[in-house]
């Protein structure tokens, strides 16, 4: 199959896709985010794009890519573009800018900037904003060094149990955010003293080390947090590298492993406003799911495991260069692969198709066991067939690569498939959890947004084919990028969103759901690879 490079504009963002993908496909892929009420059905027009240098307007939802593209995004088509007042449409919630007007009398000649920061177990992300405004003026992203204390959270949590090592950690974090604001400093070109406010978004557990609260009891029942408040502190206390007598605000916890940024993703998304029966699903090593209307919200954590960030996968990678971040199928298994590179890894969009490709194709039983394949090779297409192997005496399939050449590139084994389904039973679970207390059945919801760079690059297609969210109509299900990092630029530069983020956080009732009748039995029934 065909591939062919797409490059959207002002981002200056390119990716290579199959032939016969949809722009949306594409531009999901590029990690942009495109309004589509209607579900991408064609009917609304909100994703209108226009092609480059002609101007021709085309709707991402139903223009296929057969041929190199060249598109421009505009405001109007962008999931968030309506969120500033100032910037535009009448639509949905809007976001006042209001705190700038505390440094009015200060403002130096770059004027009034902030910094939104959102700390992830895994990586840690920060957009510098005019905060007269709400444009996003730079950003910058590196891993959270406090890997070296752990991959997940309980380790970390380990780790800080004395005040000396809770000290430790939590300098090596407040280390990391100076050297973000430095590099928007630079990519900006502002002095640092220009930065009056910040804002800090994370899961309790990483709130908890940027404030140094201790952490010893997030990892002991109950897990209850030190404090689910709001919290605004002076950037010196934390040494942070920004105007002295500026402010740094922390958007409240929900509780202690349901923490600000599922409260920044609920307040991105508008949970307070909607009345569909919504499902938000933020899937990293911990899942988040928040469950509700305006009237009633639930929220939980599940504890998803690394392998869907590539971890526990023989050739499990993060999205990187050479990793394989799509999987389809036609006559041959065919590869979307991030950047030039031969692949040479699998991310967990990637894993999430390839699964569903191997059941497609009965490689894979719903149980998630391979097929025999002296049996199973006949009824298959000669190029899939010799792609069934062997791995240390388990089957396997291989993606790329051939052993013949001493190569054997890619391969998903038995292990692999495994792993897959622990870790999306885990999220099932928590989401028919979830379902029972409000007593809705998958028909019942209806809209199902995916959160977090993950929920962004995985095709909604596969994972309710391997049963990883709720059986419902594919155009119910959309993608909305890094909602937490937009609910705390939301709040960076608004009283009013502050306000919106902390009543968020006292409404939505959380749901410790291993603690849940017949947790066990669900996780059981969400081992099975269907919809």
């Amino acid at each position: 199959m065909k591939h062919f490079r797409v490059v959207f504009k002002p981002d200056d963002k390119e990716i290579s896709i199959h032939s016969g993908a949809t722009l949306l496909e594409a531009a999901r892929q590029a990690g942009i985010i495109l309004t589509t009420p209607c579900g991408g059905k064609g009917t609304c027009g909100k994703c209108t794009l226009h092609l480059f240098p002609e101007g021709t307007p085309i709707l991402a939802c139903q223009h296929h890519v057969e041929n190199d593209l060249t598109v421009m995004v505009s405001p109007q088509s962008r999931f968030y573009a309506h969120k500033i007042l100032d910037h535009g449409l009448a639509l949905g919630a809007q976001v006042r800018p209001t705190i700038h007007r505390r440094y009015a009398g200060v403002a130096g000649p770059a004027g009034i900037l902030g910094v939104a920061v959102d700390i992830g177990t895994t990586t840690v992300v920060a957009n510098l904003l005019d905060m007269t405004d709400g444009r996003c003026l730079a950003t910058q992203a590196v891993l959270n060094p406090q890997i070296r204390f752990g991959d997940d959270v309980i380790s970390r949590i380990h780790f800080a149990r004395s005040p000396e090592r809770l000290a430790e950690i939590r300098r090596v974090i407040l280390d990391c955010v100076n050297e973000l604001i430095h590099g928007l400093c630079r990519q900006a070109a502002i002095a640092a003293s220009s930065i009056y406010e910040a804002c800090i978004v994370g899961n309790t557990t990483m709130n908890h080390i940027f404030l140094g609260y201790p952490v010893e009891q997030l990892g002991q029942a109950p897990y209850r947090a030190h404090c689910v408040d709001a919290r605004d502190i002076s950037p010196v206390e934390p040494g942070l590298d920004m105007y002295p007598e500026g402010n740094v605000h922390c958007i409240a916890n929900i509780a202690g492993f349901v923490g600000a940024d599922t409260t920044a993703v609920a307040l991105a998304v508008d949970m307070d406003f909607i009345q569909d029966r919504t499902l938000v699903v933020d899937i990293g090593t911990n899942g988040e799911i928040v469950l509700g209307d305006r009237d009633i919200l639930y929220a939980a954590s599940c504890a998803a495991g690394p392998a869907l960030e590539g971890a526990r996968i023989k050739h499990g990678s993060r999205a990187a260069d050479g990793a394989i971040e799509a999987v389809v199928v036609n006559g041959d298994v065919d590869l979307d692969v991030i950047g030039s590179a031969p692949p040479r890894s699998i991310c967990g969009s990637g894993l999430i198709d390839a699964v569903a490709v191997l059941l497609d194709l009965g490689v894979v039983d719903a149980t998630g066991r391979f097929a025999d394949g002296g049996a199973l090779g006949p009824t298959l297409p000669a190029p899939i067939a010799s792609r069934l192997c062997q791995s240390d005496g388990q089957p396997a399939f291989r993606l790329s690569g051939d052993d013949r050449t001493g190569h054997p590139g890619v391969i998903l084994t038995q292990r692999d498939i495994r792993e897959v389904q622990l870790a999306k039973a885990a999220i099932l679970a928590g989401i028919r959890i979830l379902m029972g207390k409000l007593g809705l059945a998958d028909s019942d919801i209806d809209r199902v947004l995916l959160a977090g760079a993950f929920g962004n690059y995985i095709r909604p297609a596969s994972a309710v084919r391997i049963g990883l969210l709720p059986n419902v109509p594919l155009d119910r299900i959309q993608s909305v990028g890094n909602a937490a990092a937009t609910g705390a630029q939301m709040s960076l530069i608004s009283e009013e969103c502050r306000e919106r983020a902390a009543r968020l956080a006292r409404k939505i009732q959380y749901v410790e759901i291993a603690h849940e009748r017949g947790f066990s039995d669900f996780f059981a029934e969400a081992m099975m690879l269907s919809p």
